[in-house]
């Protein structure tokens, strides 16, 4: 067991954790200095597990038993109440616990392909948990890795984490960037790039040939425009999943999870 400092009230060593509910203002702190947050304990048992180094633990004081067993020793693990908690958060904390990570350092886009097969790619997805569910799609049905425009939320922002129940450490994923041009340095590294649309021209996803699933870059869009015209035309094959009762669409990571599976049984 670690050990555990009680916290009473506002202390400045807890400013990992403030204002967790503020989107902006965590984008713009978190990523710079190099953290990020995992809330709840099966998360923050993924985190280490996945070589993530914790710069500290804050732990509703009810619930300090879960952290048994964890590598903790040398880390700041901080209890306290759920009011202090909340007012520290900003919200309540369900789960009992919170946890800060060091970032690992960024990989390039093609450190992370020379050891796959089959990738996601996503463009201008920006909405945290499509983002999270997409990572837990990807780990779950045999995707190797995922790369992001520059636009696309962050996996390691708190919801993220939480939605993809920490499958977004298990997954390589890495910004593709210049966006998108950098789309013809995937098809030079060998892959078939697949642009999932609702195009007329586009093609049952179950058709496609042995060559084209051989090593497949799967090209998604944001929650509503779906992919720009620039990705569309770098892509080599439009693939669409065919739809009855006269639904036109799913939701992202609802498509995402059944190409996921197409491309990889």
């Amino acid at each position: 067991m670690p050990t555990i400092e009680t916290i009473t009230d506002d202390d400045e060593r807890l400013g990992d954790y403030r204002a967790l509910t503020d989107v902006e203002l965590r984008t713009r702190w978190e990523p710079p200095n190099g953290l990020f947050i995992a809330e709840g304990e099966l998360v923050l048992r993924r985190a280490l597990r996945a070589g993530y180094r914790p710069r500290s633990v804050l732990v509703d004081a009810k619930r300090v038993g879960q952290l048994d067993g964890l590598p903790l020793d040398d880390v700041p693990v901080f209890a306290g109440d759920q009011a202090v908690l909340e007012a520290t958060t900003g919200f309540h904390v369900h789960r009992g616990v919170l946890a800060s990570f060091h970032r690992k350092p960024d990989r390039t886009a093609f450190e992370v392909l020379a050891s796959a097969r089959r990738v996601a790619i996503l463009e201008d997805v920006n909405n945290h948990t499509n983002v999270g569910a997409i990572f837990r799609g990807a780990a779950a049905l045999g995707m190797d890795a995922v790369l992001l425009s520059p636009s696309c939320a962050d996996p390691l922002y708190r919801r993220s984490v939480r939605v993809s129940m920490g499958e977004v450490f298990a997954v390589p994923y890495a910004r593709l960037d210049p966006w998108p041009s950098s789309l013809a340095a995937v098809r030079e590294a060998g892959f078939t790039l697949l642009a999932m649309t609702l195009a007329p021209d586009a093609i049952p996803m179950r058709d496609l040939s042995e060559r084209q699933r051989s090593r497949t870059a799967l090209l998604l869009g944001a929650e509503g425009p779906g992919l720009t015209r620039a990705a569309m035309e770098a892509a080599d094959v439009r693939v669409v999943i065919p739809m009855h009762n006269g639904v036109d669409s799913l939701n992202v990571a609802a498509a995402a999870a059944v190409a996921f599976y197409e491309l990889c049984r």
